[in-house]
């Protein structure tokens, strides 16, 4: 049993008078009495640390790399606010890739491992000390102290204190982000220890993913917010703790980042290695066009294509020829994002399953990747690709046990079906698939009528596709066409970014191309994602609107997982139900890093769960320069 810190391990008197000691720390800090106390440098969800306390950097970084040069990076899209953590506006770290260039606006939270900041590179679910130097939890995982690192600084070098934990805290729950609130609503009580320990009390044992969750916890400067609007948009740097800071801001266009001298946290063994740049430039571009134009003539260093047809086509240039830029397919472990058309079923075009499933088999994939993708995509056909969490073949095991339960109100076909996405030969849907469709919207009350299919009020099916990237008309085109086929009208409609936001925080939409970010321990996330709680949050990220007893369920049994197999299973039995229900198209993926960089930058490896960028370093004869 592991004691408290405060309390000696040598000693035979010591032995002879823990059990007092125990008592009496149970006693000053609520705790019941007889208690099982953890306490660890880094957390782990399932299972053990990869890492001990002693060790000094992580096995995928070089500790010794070199300081200095400038990285000169691009973001899509465009900002118009620096504070990252509220429903208003949209700042850097909400654009795309922005989060794996390892230098953003965010805060330092409490540890790093796990969520946006620092993701761990070699590990799934675990995280290390960064401002909390340990963590100390009980054994049934009711409640968690993080003790913080006395040497923490905030940039203009006041300390970081529990009253800034508990300020963050309160704060992030009242005025920042729904999916703050969906986070944080496990905890029951927060009590400020002394200045450098803080407690969070939950309102249920069994929860490991909290703790975690709670490590991800950004640490806010509370004399900086506490006499400023919190959910005001700004274009002020925010006072951060971080390895850099941001030192020019071009409202929308462009942003420099500078690396503090004299870090707090420089030498900590999480961040050994990292942060090697004197000097971050990042450039938005609306236009990705224009942006790989820019690239190519050589006004950033890295680029990471979106886009396989330029991917296969557009690296014939006289730098990649040279040598001088690098163009990179680098294989990776990390759950790959949820993309898919996502069906707004508020709408009652989409409320009938059948429908919803008669419309995902009209998106002829292999055609699309044949004609369109060069071959280099693989048809998702889970709301987790590329991991473990994703149903295959028939429930079975522990996921039928979670899925029996259930039976009336789930198809019959569940269980004794693997689920499939529907396949053609890449020429084209065919007929048997055409009168599956329409057979399905027979039986949800769609009739053909000349060239429309009507309801029984004579109303035709019909709805938007709505888009914020105009490179995924030519990709969608094809799908409405197929629509056309058998009397359904879909229309694509491209709108900027500021109505884009707006209309998917109102749900204002019926038919929209997503992505939901997955991570390697699913968890509250999914709550966002798929909750009844969260279908009529707006500005929330449960966007097909699902709202089924069953999914609530398991969603209920994944977050109360004890170990990792529990954890799998829970997963596989959601994602399952999701799939059944046809709530979205899914579309497809890749499991691969798609890379071009200039030929001016060296690293260890890439670890298989981040791109790692953040350990990168400038060539001691790119850094003479």
């Amino acid at each position: 049993m592991c004691q408290p810190a405060s309390l000696s391990r040598h000693g035979s008197d010591i032995d002879l008078i823990r059990p007092l000691l125990l008592l009496i720390f149970s006693l000053a800090t609520s705790l019941p009495v007889g208690a099982t106390l953890v306490e660890r440098h880094g957390y782990a969800q399932f299972g053990a640390l990869k890492y001990p306390a002693s060790f000094t950097h992580f096995d995928w970084v070089n500790p010794e790399a070199p300081k200095g040069g400038t990285l000169r990076m691009m973001a899509a899209g465009t900002f118009d606010t620096l504070n990252p953590y509220t429903f208003k506006g949209t700042s850097p770290v909400g654009t795309a890739n922005f989060l794996q260039y390892g230098v953003t606006e965010l805060n330092e939270p409490l540890m790093a491992g796990t969520g946006p900041y620092d993701p761990s590179g070699d590990e799934p679910a675990s995280s290390y000390g960064l401002i909390a130097r340990s963590v100390e939890y009980s054994e049934d995982r009711s409640w968690v102290v993080f003790n913080l690192r006395p040497e923490a600084r905030f940039h203009d070098g006041k300390p970081i204190t529990a009253f800034d934990v508990a300020f963050s805290y309160r704060l992030l729950l009242k005025q920042g982000h729904p999916l703050y609130r969906t986070n944080l609503q496990e905890v029951k009580r927060v009590d400020i220890l002394n200045r450098h320990r803080i407690r969070f009390v939950f309102k249920r044992a069994g929860n490991p993913l909290l703790i975690l969750r709670l490590g991800e916890l950004p640490v806010l400067p509370q004399h900086y917010w506490k006499d400023r609007d919190f959910k005001a948009t700004t274009f002020e740097p925010p006072l951060g703790s971080g390895p850099y800071r941001i030192t020019q801001v071009s409202p929308g266009r462009s942003l420099t980042f500078e690396r503090v001298k004299d870090w707090w946290g420089a030498n900590l063994p999480v961040n050994r290695g990292k942060y090697n740049f004197d000097r971050v430039e990042v450039e938005f571009y609306r236009d990705s066009h224009v942006a790989f134009e820019a690239f190519k003539a050589g006004e950033f260093d890295v680029y990471i294509e979106q886009q396989a047809k330029n991917w296969a086509n557009g690296y014939r240039f006289p730098a990649v020829a040279r040598g001088d830029v690098v163009q990179a397919e680098i294989a990776h472990r990390i759950p790959t994002q949820t993309q898919a058309l996502f069906m707004n079923t508020r709408r009652t075009t989409f409320a009938q399953r059948k429908v919803r499933e008669a419309l995902g088999l009209m998106f002829d994939f292999e055609w699309t990747n044949r004609t369109l993708f060069n071959g280099a995509y693989t048809r998702a056909a889970s709301y987790y690709p590329n991991s473990e969490f994703s149903a295959t073949g028939k429930p079975e095991g522990a996921e039928w046990l979670l899925l029996s339960p259930y039976r009336k109100q789930l198809p019959g076909r569940l269980f004794n079906e693997a689920f499939q996405v529907p396949r053609t030969d890449g020429r084209g849907i065919p007929r048997e698939t055409l009168r599956r469709a329409l057979g399905l919207l027979a039986e949800a009350g769609w009739t053909p009528k000349g060239q429309r299919l009507l309801n029984a009020q004579g109303e035709p099916l019909q709805f938007e596709i709505l888009l914020v990237n105009p490179n995924l008309e030519r990709i969608l085109q094809p799908f409405t066409e197929n629509l056309a086929r058998i009397g359904i009208q879909a229309n694509l409609r491209t709108i900027d970014r500021a109505q884009y936001k707006q209309r998917l925080d109102q749900f204002d939409y019926d038919m929209v191309l997503l992505t939901l970010p997955q991570t390697l321990s699913p968890g509250l996330e999914q709550s966002l994602y798929f909750h009844s709680s969260q279908a009529s949050v707006k500005g929330g990220k449960n966007y097909a609107g699902v709202a089924h007893p069953v999914v609530d369920a398991l969603i209920d049994k994944l977050l109360s997982a004890q170990t990792r197999d529990a954890q799998i299973a829970a997963t596989r039995a959601l994602d399952r139900v999701l799939l059944w229900q046809h709530y979205s198209i899914p579309n497809w993926y890749i499991d691969y890093h798609r890379l071009a960089y200039r030929n001016r930058f060296a690293f260890v490896t890439t670890p298989p769960y981040t791109l790692g960028l953040r350990s990168w370093w400038l060539k001691p004869t790119e850094n003479a320069r």
